[in-house]
């Protein structure tokens, strides 16, 4: 049976592409596409990786511009750096350019990249939401697959000693919580995403008693 992995191919990105408007011959997408599948696949990556991508495509569906967003949304991904949205963004837009994908489709794909830097979504962004939602739905999964999420973008911030990790997660599940909606078109992951998020923050600004 195939994993979610293996449906990820050149061939997908560029069925996207084309839908979105691109008219570049069909090796220098499958060459795009390729690219994309490689930056995935880094070895530095434990969360955001191919799965992550495969699911939020699914769940963004027949969307192509979004789709494109969420194929560049984390495509430059380097723990140690504080800007991989804008870079991520910057590259996104270079490589549909190669793909000939029209100028106005490329700037609301890289508008829609740096979005996922805080999710803010403004009332009347269908887009966003549509991405925001699919980039966040990890955070209402039921708790022990919440734990492995947390425990795969802890492996990626091995480098970063354990109070500063206390510090620097707990200050990115504030920032969430003070979103005055996690989800847009999906209302109903609300609650459990803010109590998986209130639990994890809980146990990051909480010393339990010596035992």
């Amino acid at each position: 049976m195939p994993t979610e992995s293996t449906l990820l191919t050149a061939d997908r990105f560029a069925a996207t592409a084309r839908a979105a408007g691109a008219g570049a011959p069909d090796h220098v997408l499958a060459e795009v596409g390729t690219e994309l599948i490689n930056r995935w696949s880094e070895p530095q990556r434990y969360y955001h990786t191919v799965e992550h991508l495969a699911a939020c495509l699914d769940l963004v569906g027949d969307e192509p511009v979004v789709a494109l967003a969420v194929w560049g949304h984390d495509a430059v991904y380097d723990p140690t750096a504080a800007d991989n949205e804008e870079r991520s963004a910057v590259l996104t837009g270079e490589l549909l350019a190669e793909c000939q994908v029209p100028a106005a489709v490329v700037e609301e794909v890289t508008r829609l990249v740096r979005l996922t830097a805080g999710h803010a979504v403004a009332a009347d962004d269908r887009n966003g939401a549509l991405l925001a939602d699919a980039d966040l739905a990890i955070l209402a999964a039921p708790w022990p697959d919440y734990v492995r999420y947390v425990a795969a973008v802890r492996a990626e911030y091995a480098h970063v000693p354990d109070d500063l990790w206390r510090i620097g997660r707990s200050t990115v599940l504030q920032s969430l919580l003070a979103l005055p909606t996690l989800y847009h078109h999906t209302p109903a992951l609300e609650s459990p995403a803010r109590t998986n998020l209130h639990r994890e923050l809980d146990s990051l600004t909480h010393t339990p008693p010596p035992g």
